[in-house]
């Protein structure tokens, strides 16, 4: 099996390095590039052709959720998880076009896997 491609977005530093850390302790996953902001995000999709995008909900200018619906719109491109704060039951996914949503306090290469396991066949 091929390592899955993962762009980590987190305007935070020590959320993205934890981010990168927990994919690179992930068999089977690489980390292809980071970006701070959901501007930086949608350029580096581009760059990089990720598979899976861990995107952080808060970021400056565009947020998490705009980013996603804009890198899912047409279909066929990565599959977008969203990370923050909040309990897992105090976010809707509707609408957003994110694959799934994870608090950070529950991210662990375990939801990695099980997150990825459902969606992959979505990757164009």
């Amino acid at each position: 099996m091929d390592e899955v491609r993962v762009l980590v977005v987190d305007d935070q530093e020590p959320f993205r390095r934890a981010m990168v850390t927990v994919v690179e302790a992930t068999d089977g996953f690489v980390v292809v590039g980071t970006a701070a902001s959901g501007e930086e995000s949608l350029a580096a999709v581009g760059e990089v052709r990720p598979q899976l995008v861990l995107m952080d909900v808060h970021l400056p200018g565009i947020d998490g959720v705009e980013a996603t619906r804009r890198l899912t719109h047409d279909g066929g491109g990565p599959v977008v998880v969203l990370l923050s704060t909040y309990d897992e039951d105090e976010f809707d996914l509707d609408g957003s076009g994110a694959a799934a949503y994870i608090a950070k306090a529950a991210f662990g290469p375990d939801r990695l896997l099980e997150v990825w396991e459902r969606h992959a066949d979505e990757v164009a």
